[in-house]
């Protein structure tokens, strides 16, 4: 498909996206219950009088009575959208309303577009300031140059709350943290690179006042226009905003400015940068070329005449995306919850460096499969985070909201920063809530883990979050050379905290082996087969160490089918006395936890299996701090109707009955039933549930199995396990497609279990 047709297919899926459905891409959702009558009265009148009046005693108190604190007006007069020009405030409506929604995608702030129809700068200011009470923040948008200079300084004078003009200062901060990278990789300090910026609108003006906030040299900045080098003495095409860049210098044109620059910050025009211009600058030249949807020069072409150069772009098919998705919604969220009266230069600064030391972490699974699975580090082809780290949500607002803090400008300080970077978790990721306490207890009592598959990259990466995390000891099993190697190539230091064992190191090696053939002796092993399982399968030795009291707790399941894992490590590991050994799924969707029992062991369960199940799964749970609602589930409810598989799980109810158990349950109902306790209450008023079911246990590993899988891979939820239960030392079994996050949480619940 040639470029051309790229476009005008993209322009018609485009109009379809935004036409499908209900038009535009968002709407209002109610956050409170509307479905009693006195839902309404507290909703609306007479009860809402209440907020009125003590907000009215206190202005501050609407942002505990109103969604004020956690709303930001994206504004635009339309007169510069995207790169398309003035094409007034209507037809700048669809990209107000995109901002909204990456708002609410990437921070969870709701945000409301508001498309002023006026060019005139007075006018449009005082449309603008008297929103102060409606709004948290306000993110000016697509408004042309020199008018948002002057819109975004009276309003900032004007509104005790954060003005934000994205296009100036969002590129400023991520095009800094790339730049700060940059430089660290090519072996520069900010005070002594040259600087030479083609363009002197808002963003550019915005970049150049970051840098040298951060410490580049006013002098060591040339700025150029379309009519060239801004010099001091020159009057053409001048303001005050550009008179305050200007430099002594004799060049005079874009091509002079570079020689022997080391930085090109381009946010002009496609082609404005040359190959030829190019070869004149310094070794390891740094190129942001920025301008969209061209840049000043391709990356081929840059990379034809100067292989050693970092590039970045603007663009989302290139390396080094300089994308403003990476500060605005965080930046927001952070002066949002400290309740920031402005968004100053010292934010902007946090703001940058935070977004800098990021990319210099080891990346998440979950951003390398968002980009078809290429392995990204950090390095000259990825110099800034990629916009679907979720580790922004707790990076960027904490720097910005300390960064308020200290500077004096926040209104409610934040007292406990770890609890914040945990409530910022919890926006974005669901499950965050009913893991932090747990974890949070393994940090105070750290315990030896064994990855099993000490060789393979996610369990290296794993293993060395896991010890940065503070969970404890992970040990690696594998062929130190080949693991330190593998270590080398993913960037990841050699931590001492990060230990490598396996047969041929470990003195313990000829005690596992006799433990197991005392064992398995009698089950058809002979001594050499106990020798040779030690020496050679990864799991069965690492559940010997778990077994012989070498480490607490191990995990696995990268490499082996669930079922062959669980074979292996059950040569070394007996189930707990009077206890089953069983899977435990944790779902979690629509602001609720839902605990699915058995997930993974146990294929076709009898009544009393099922009571049991019942019985160890409500004491996990209340492990985890939740207090169990068990429901049995089955296609039946309450022997309506009553085939050979729904007696089963009757027949488990009246177990349960006769054992006079300690947490609530009920059954045999349908997963529909279990989860809506208002149905259960109206259709069958003799429940002896108190609230909607969070523990549900499966007829069948097929029920499991297939529940699970569905809301995996269609979305809306996330699945958390399962949890291996029941054996008598805490090994956990990974999915073969597990994640590093997801390999780290499994051994933090595996060293919980010690506790």
């Amino acid at each position: 498909m040639s470029d051309t047709d790229a476009k005008a297919a993209l322009y018609q899926d485009s109009l379809a996206m935004h036409a499908n459905g209900r038009p535009g891409k968002i709407e209002i959702r109610a956050t409170k219950p509307l479905t009693t009558s006195r839902d309404l009265s507290l909703a609306y009148s007479p009860g809402v009088a209440a907020p009125c009046l003590e907000i009215e005693r206190d202005p501050h108190l609407a942002y505990d009575y109103t969604a004020k604190g956690n709303l930001v007006a994206v504004i635009s007069n339309g007169t510069a959208v995207l790169g398309l020009g003035d094409l007034g405030a209507q037809a700048s409506k669809p990209v107000m309303e995109g901002k909204a929604v990456l708002f609410k995608r990437f921070a969870d702030i709701d945000g409301i577009d508001l498309e002023v129809d006026t060019k005139d700068v007075d006018q449009f200011v005082n449309a603008v300031r008297y929103l102060g009470p409606s709004f948290g923040g306000i993110n000016l948008e697509d408004i042309a140059a020199p008018e948002c200079f002057i819109i975004e300084q009276q309003l900032r004078e004007l509104m005790d709350i954060p003005v934000f003009h994205d296009d100036q200062h969002g590129t400023a901060i991520i095009s800094a943290a790339g730049l700060i990278n940059a430089c660290n990789l090519t072996g520069r300090e900010l005070g002594d690179i040259r600087m030479v910026v083609n363009g002197a609108g808002a963003a550019a003006i915005a970049c150049v006042e970051l840098a040298k906030s951060l410490g580049v040299k006013d002098a060591n900045v040339t700025m150029c226009d379309s009519k060239g080098v801004i010099y001091q003495g020159r009057e053409a095409g001048m303001n005050q905003w550009k008179s305050a860049h200007a430099v002594k210098t004799d060049a005079r044109t874009l091509e002079e400015a570079l020689v022997g620059a080391d930085v090109f910050l381009g946010l002009s025009v496609a082609g404005a940068l040359t190959q030829k211009m190019m070869e004149k600058m310094a070794a390891k030249p740094i190129i942001f070329a920025m301008a969209n949807p061209d840049p000043e020069i391709h990356p081929d072409a840059a990379k034809a005449v100067r292989p050693d150069c970092i590039m970045a772009t603007g663009r989302s098919d290139f390396p080094n995306q300089i994308n403003n998705v990476l500060g605005f919604p965080y930046i927001f969220r952070g002066a949002l919850d400290v309740r920031a009266t402005t968004i100053n230069n010292e934010m902007k600064i946090a703001a940058a460096h935070a977004i800098a030391g990021l990319a210099r972490e080891d990346v998440p699974d979950e951003v390398n499969m968002a980009y078809a699975g290429k392995r990204l580090q950090y390095g000259p082809e990825y110099i800034i985070p990629a916009p679907f780290d979720p580790r922004l949500i707790t990076t960027v607002p904490t720097a910005v909201a300390q960064a308020a803090m200290e500077s004096g400008v926040a209104r409610r300080p934040i007292i406990d920063m770890d609890a914040y970077k945990n409530e910022l978790n919890a926006r974005l990721d669901p499950t965050a809530p009913a893991l932090h306490a747990i974890f949070a207890e393994v940090q105070l009592h750290p315990r030896r883990i064994v990855f099993a598959e000490g060789e393979e990259e996610k369990s290296i990466r794993a293993a060395v979050a896991f010890f940065n995390a503070g969970y404890g000891t992970p040990i690696l099993v594998g062929r130190e050379k080949e693991v330190i190697a593998k270590m080398q190539e993913l960037g990841l230091p050699k931590l001492d905290g990060v230990h490598i064992t396996n047969a041929a190191l470990s003195t313990a090696t000829e005690r596992y082996t006799d433990m197991l053939y005392d064992r398995q002796q009698r089950k058809g092993l002979l001594f050499r087969d106990c020798q040779r399982l030690i020496n050679q399968n990864r799991n069965v030795f690492a559940a010997a160490m778990i077994a012989q009291g070498d480490a607490d707790a191990m995990v696995t399941g990268l490499t082996r089918n669930y079922h062959v894992a669980l074979r292996d490590i059950s040569l070394m590991l007996d189930p707990k006395p009077d206890s089953m050994v069983l899977g435990l799924t944790l779902l979690v969707a629509q602001g609720r936890t839902v605990f699915l029992s058995d997930a993974s062991v146990n294929v076709v369960p009898s009544a009393a299996q099922l009571a049991a199940i019942a019985q160890q799964t409500a004491t996990k749970v209340r492990e985890l701090g939740q207090e169990p609602r068990v429901a049995l589930l089955s296609f039946s409810n309450f022997g309506n109707p009553m085939p050979e598989r729904a007696q089963v799980v009757h027949d488990a109810i009246a177990i349960l009955n006769d054992l006079d158990v300690s947490f609530e349950y009920e059954g045999e109902m349908s997963a529909e039933v279990a989860l809506d306790f208002d149905l259960q209450r109206r259709v069958f008023p003799f429940t002896r549930l108190s609230g909607p079911a969070n523990v549900l246990i499966m007829p069948s590993l097929n029920a499991a199995s297939t529940c699970s899988g569905l809301m995996q891979m269609l979305g809306g939820g996330t699945v958390i396990g399962p949890l291996l239960l029941g054996l008598s030392k805490p090994a956990q079994i990974a999915p073969m497609g597990a994640t590093v996050a997801d390999l780290v949480s499994l051994a933090a619940l595996a060293a919980h279990e010690t506790i």
